[in-house]
């Protein structure tokens, strides 16, 4: 990444029903085997949001671009540059001190510059916001990026549920990882 597509600077807000195209957009684009358990999307596409995915479990990172940035603000501005889906891990009452992240993507052109670390930590400040006490997610075993990122913040794993799915020809583990969201 040049430093003409590096982000200049990263801020995350609630999404809103209006980041629908440009979440749907990224959620195709980062699509890999590296975390689906689902086929590739292929048109026609399903809406982004729906009942189970509301604009409300959803935390959007911005990034200011430099002009010329492969970002949908191509000639420098404002651009959704990835997001985090957090939920409650259950609807049950004593697991409501729980939060679960079911989904993480940040666009290819704003990778390398902390755009998923700056999601988490948005994510750990919302759990604690909404009562919190932990925060959960699900990686595949062979998901080496994502499942550093998450050890650098506190998270270890938790369980393996060995051979869970079986993608592109072999069975791949699913690694359950938490933290504490105490101070």
């Amino acid at each position: 990444m040049s430093a003409t597509t590096a982000p200049r600077s990263v801020s995350v807000r609630p999404a809103l029903p209006a980041d629908e195209e440009a979440l749907g957009e990224l959620d195709r684009s980062t699509w890999s085997t590296l975390h689906a358990v689902v086929p590739r999307p292929r048109p026609p596409y399903d809406p982004f949001f729906d009942e189970r995915h509301r604009p409300e479990d959803f935390l959007v990172a911005e990034a200011a671009t430099e002009a010329g940035a492969e970002s949908s603000a191509g000639s420098g501005g404002t651009s959704v540059a990835g997001y985090i889906r957090l939920v409650p891990s259950t609807p049950l009452a004593c697991n409501a001190h729980v939060r679960q992240i079911q989904g993480l993507a940040v666009a290819a052109w704003a990778r390398g510059a902390g755009v998923g670390r700056t999601l988490l930590r948005a994510a750990f400040a919302e759990a604690r916001r909404q009562g919190a006490e932990r925060i959960t997610l699900r990686v595949l075993g062979h998901n080496t990026p994502a499942r550093a990122l998450y050890a650098s913040e506190g998270f270890a794993v938790e369980g393996v549920l060995s051979g869970e799915f079986f993608l592109h020809g072999r069975y791949v583990d699913d690694v359950l990882m938490g933290r504490s969201l105490a101070p």
